[in-house]
């Protein structure tokens, strides 16, 4: 078995389904609301994720989370997307390639995750971004790192359902087919389509923050109802009422196949 399918083994589990918390933010939108520290949110919200998903700046101020027998993997972001540059209105989708795999696993990556955008409006910029996650994808291959690719829409919220679904579903299925080991992407109309018509896991993220944590727990619900192989969720995850609470009810959900209801109940959430 090779070091890539050992740390893919080690975040899926025996369930193949996995739970990651996101607090890679600042690397693109600056300080969020509980995301100020990282080394201590990562201590408030425990161990209870199976990966946690941050910036590789950040990764050597957080060490003792990931340090103990137990702990969630690690998972850093290699590349950056302007398309994530919200506040300073950016519309291009430029990628560029920052770090380099080497360069996470020597910080103490376990995997890491490579975003890819496409239908940019310039043939150049697609092929140049599909150029950049293939390269990262291949050396982080080499080193036994296996890679979640994030797929995320140009100008999302300017689309459609119908128009944003169709773009994730070819999207998804690009990632797939350039080598990515899962794909990180947003739930949409017909996700059940996006799950059956890729061969690798589908995780779907938590997107904007809901207003209440049952909004949240729904999305996971949904999710998972319709084929994802787990979640990966920010602000709705550190930013709920009982971060560490909702991540074990986030783990019941996507594990036990749980209702939003029942375990909003069971660990006194917000509905």
């Amino acid at each position: 078995m090779s070091g890539r399918a050992i740390r893919f083994g080690r975040l899926f589990g025996e369930s193949g389904r996995a739970v990651i918390v996101a607090c890679d933010h600042g690397m693109f939108d600056g300080p969020h609301a509980g995301m100020e520290d990282i080394a201590g949110m990562l201590s408030r919200i425990g161990d209870g994720a199976d990966g946690i998903l941050l910036s590789p700046g950040m990764l050597p101020h957080a060490q003792a989370c990931f340090s103990r027998r137990n702990s969630p993997m690690a998972i850093v972001r290699l590349n950056y997307n302007s398309v994530f540059a919200f506040k300073w209105g950016y519309r291009d989708s430029v990628i560029s390639n920052l770090y380099q795999p080497s360069d996470a696993a020597a910080l103490g990556a376990d995997c890491v995750l490579i975003c890819l955008t496409l239908k940019t409006g310039d043939e150049a910029t697609d092929a140049r971004n599909s150029e950049i996650f293939t390269d990262l994808c291949i050396k982080a291959h080499k080193i036994g790192l296996p890679v979640i690719g994030e797929y995320f829409p140009h100008s999302h919220l300017t689309k459609g359902a119908e128009e944003f679904h169709e773009e994730i579903l070819i999207g998804c299925r690009m990632l797939a087919e350039l080598g990515a080991d899962a794909i990180k992407t947003f739930y949409t109309n017909n996700f059940k389509e996006v799950t059956s018509t890729c061969p690798i896991p589908i995780l779907g993220l938590g997107a904007e923050k809901t207003p209440t944590d049952k909004d949240a727990l729904e999305l996971a619900e949904r999710e998972i109802s319709d084929g994802a192989s787990g979640v990966v969720f920010g602000r709705n995850a550190v930013q709920a009422s009982k971060p560490s609470a909702f991540i074990s009810a986030l783990q019941d959900i996507v594990k036990k196949n749980a209702m939003a209801r029942d375990v909003v109940r069971k660990y006194d959430l917000t509905g």
